[in-house]
């Protein structure tokens, strides 16, 4: 099924020799903790302010989740508090590359999410008003439409919802290009630089402790990903984040089928740059059983009822390693995140099989391309399925950006751009308002909009 011995395109991103800085600076006004697609962006936008920002990674630039993604720049379907930042983000995709002197494979070749009845292609409508609100070029086709963007499928398709504008984007090259962006507009971005934690004085930040010095700073934004959760907790700072897990494999160069980003509950696919497509299975989600699961529990329960079908749960390595982890440690001794470097799960052969068939059944034209190379990833979650975006009042100077919810990769140039602007205080034209952590502690509804 897995062609070995192949290059591995994007897995390099992470299996490649890890480079350490040898020292940091000693001072900063930014420290940036997390070094994908959020925490760079970020760092991109404030250093073109002339901001001094330092931007620390445990690992590789992009080494999880935000090179490991199916690489979708999308609008369509999303929750309608997450859209102006999404389109401020497409808006940022479609210059990026010119902007950037570097190519990140954004091109536009639109959405589609294939209904298989007339009840499913109904069910759209509702998002399609929304999409008019905004002036959204979102669409419902039947499906003799669908065909003509759609080549060579068994499926008999009903029809879809569509939106041309929607892009896509190669998550191994964007991540580390806007970085290199940050450092040539002077942001200074440290790989293999692992935070322990921070220092603070009357109450707000002073210094973060990384594994090779310390860092003054009044400003932090933890942008961690998967292991924020963890970090903030050691603070006594309580993000309720939990992970998902996610196999994605890329096939071969092939003919083409598509140009852009096609979703049905049986597939995920996307054409990819080098002419071959990025899939994944459409309707399984891997949570990995772990402590957190029970200490969050109730606020995921609108959404675990929501996705009953498709999650598949885990009970194995993940909840002992996380139960073994402390929850403080010692700042001048390693921390779990030197233990660590990468998050680098196995992708599961079981959701690798059901990608290999159902691409089989429904694009009889690729049955005989390869699938050469696959990995998997680590999603992290909000209770609501939306990131949270705000500054910590218990500890006056900290920021958390986090539980993007697999939706990350899309809206991290926009949300790069909105939290530059929460961190300085300037006026980015985004609302995050609606992005505050304390939503899930005030009494206000959880209600998802959308999935994973």
């Amino acid at each position: 099924m897995l062609r070995q011995g192949l290059e591995n395109t994007v897995s390099n991103t992470w299996t490649k020799p890890l480079t350490q800085v040898r020292s940091v600076p000693d001072r900063a006004e930014v420290v940036i903790i997390g070094g994908g697609i959020v925490g760079v962006s970020t760092a991109w936008f404030l250093a073109k302010q002339g901001v001094d920002v330092v931007l620390c990674e445990k690992g590789h630039i992009a080494g999880e989740q935000s090179g490991r993604n199916w690489g979708w720049v999308r609008v369509q379907g999303r929750d309608a508090r997450e859209i102006p930042m999404m389109l401020e983000s497409l808006r940022i995709w479609e210059s990026l590359g010119q902007e950037i002197g570097e190519d990140v494979g954004f091109t536009r070749g639109g959405c589609f999410f294939a209904a298989n009845s007339s009840k499913e292609l109904a069910a759209f409508e509702p998002w399609v008003k929304t999409a008019q609100d905004y002036g959204i070029d979102t669409r419902v086709i039947d499906g003799v439409q669908l065909r003509q963007y759609v080549k060579g499928v068994t499926p008999n398709w009903a029809g879809a919802m569509v939106t041309a504008s929607d892009g896509r984007a190669e998550p191994h090259k964007a991540a580390a290009a806007i970085a290199r962006a940050a450092q040539r507009s002077g942001a200074k971005v440290l790989g293999g630089c692992a935070v322990r934690g921070i220092e603070t004085s009357a109450g707000s930040v002073s210094a973060v402790i990384t594994e090779h010095g310390v860092i003054q700073c009044s400003t932090v934004l933890c942008a961690a990903g998967a292991w924020t959760s963890m970090f903030c907790r050691s603070l006594g700072i309580d993000v309720p984040q939990l992970r998902v897990r996610g196999t994605v494999a890329r096939t071969a160069p092939a003919e083409e089928i598509l140009s852009g980003n096609l979703f049905d509950h049986r597939l995920g696919i996307r054409r990819r740059e080098d002419g071959g497509y990025t899939v994944a299975h459409g309707s399984v989600l891997e949570h990995p059983i772990t402590p957190a699961s029970f200490r969050y529990f109730r606020k995921f329960l609108p959404a675990l009822k929501q996705e009953f079908k498709l999650v598949r749960l885990d009970l194995g390595r993940d909840f002992l390693d996380e139960w073994r982890t402390p929850v403080t440690w010692p700042l001048d001794a390693p921390s779990p995140f030197e233990a660590t470097r990468v998050l680098n799960p196995k992708p599961t052969a079981s959701v690798l099989k059901g990608i290999r068939k159902n691409l089989d059944q429904m694009f009889p034209t690729l049955a005989n391309t390869p699938i050469v190379e696959s990995w998997a990833g680590m999603i992290e979650s909000s209770p609501d399925v939306v990131p949270m975006i705000d500054h910590i009042e218990a500890l006056q100077g900290f920021h958390i950006a986090t539980g993007f919810s697999g939706h990350g990769f899309g809206i991290g140039p926009g949300a790069g751009k909105a939290i530059a602007g929460m961190l300085t205080g300037n006026d980015s034209g985004i609302d995050i308002a609606a992005f505050r952590l304390s939503r899930f502690f005030d009494g206000s509804p959880i209600r998802p909009q959308v999935s994973i």
